[in-house]
């Protein structure tokens, strides 16, 4: 479920950062995904008991929220400067810093495979990006859009690996659907300074759809992957994520054929492409090699 969500979702934020800020569309998602968490756990009587915490788990609390706003407003900004393909890419950094993340803070442990795929999606990395940069090199507006929005993703991948972390240390003491719900109200709470309301008013049938699935995708696959948290080690639970550039492409040749002008077909050059086949495979690698004994 979470792949699935994660491969569709660039291509629908991509349409809807050219109708909304990035600031408005974070709210509006955390918004809405918690209204819907807190009805089913409402329901349930599983609404969070934050008497329970305690001093340091309020602490992890801010941590992850802070670490899963970010992400989400740097995912944006670089989406919007660069593409569906390039963001799911890039993005790999994160459950790989996760899986670092996991033997600094949780012992964890490496098995030679693992190195591997850690220096074979660096590689890849490397391939992909020296291809894509490449191609720019004569239009060099378009060349710092795309570095600028490069930087912005590694950004996203950062913080995304400093949530997860947080998160994984909260599901010692805290439920994982209770914990959701709050991180949803927390960065709800975050962004609504800066949220523009009316924003969403002048949205176009297409833009309200995008929406709504955004938000859905919010709830749904953060739901899935912060259960997997909860069974899983950290340097494991990578593995969901490691064919989400693939599935973007597939996706991408699928939604094109209904619609071209709202979904552009990705075109990359072979390098490129062999750079993303080798990122896929470092991060299984990875995630999956096996653990040092």
């Amino acid at each position: 479920m979470t792949l699935t969500i994660w491969s569709i979702l660039p291509h629908v934020l991509k349409v809807l950062v050219g109708r909304m800020d990035p600031v408005s569309i974070t709210w509006f998602r955390f918004a809405i995904a918690s209204l819907g968490f807190g009805i089913v756990l409402w329901r349930r009587g599983e609404l969070p008991r934050f008497g329970e915490v305690g001093g340091r788990g309020y602490l992890l609390l801010a941590a992850a929220v802070l670490g899963l706003g970010a992400n989400y407003i740097g995912f944006l900004i670089g989406l919007d400067l660069t593409s569906p393909a390039t963001s799911q890419v890039l993005i790999q950094l994160g459950p790989l810093l996760l899986a670092v993340g996991g033997i600094v803070v949780f012992r964890e442990r490496f098995a030679l495979l693992q190195w591997l795929g850690f220096a074979i999606l660096l590689a890849g990395l490397v391939l992909f990006f020296s291809s894509q940069i490449g191609q720019l090199a004569d239009r060099a507006l378009e060349a710092a859009r795309y570095r600028e929005g490069v930087l912005a993703i590694v950004f996203a991948a950062v913080t995304w690996a400093g949530y997860c972390l947080a998160q994984k240390q909260l599901l010692t003491s805290f439920p994982s659907q209770p914990l959701m719900f709050s991180l949803f109200i927390g960065c709800a709470v975050l962004f609504t300074p800066g949220v523009d309301h009316a924003s969403v008013l002048e949205l176009d049938r297409v833009g309200v759809i995008a929406l709504a699935l955004s938000a859905l995708a919010t709830a749904g696959a953060y739901g899935c992957f912060s259960a997997s948290l909860e069974h899983l080690e950290a340097s494991r639970v990578s593995a969901v994520i490691a064919l989400v550039p693939l599935g973007t492409l597939a996706s991408s040749s699928l939604l094109t054929r209904f619609d071209a002008e709202l979904f552009p077909p990705i075109e990359l050059p072979l390098w490129s492409i062999m750079g993303a086949i080798a990122v896929v495979a470092g991060s299984l690698l990875t995630s999956l090699g096996g653990r040092a004994e």
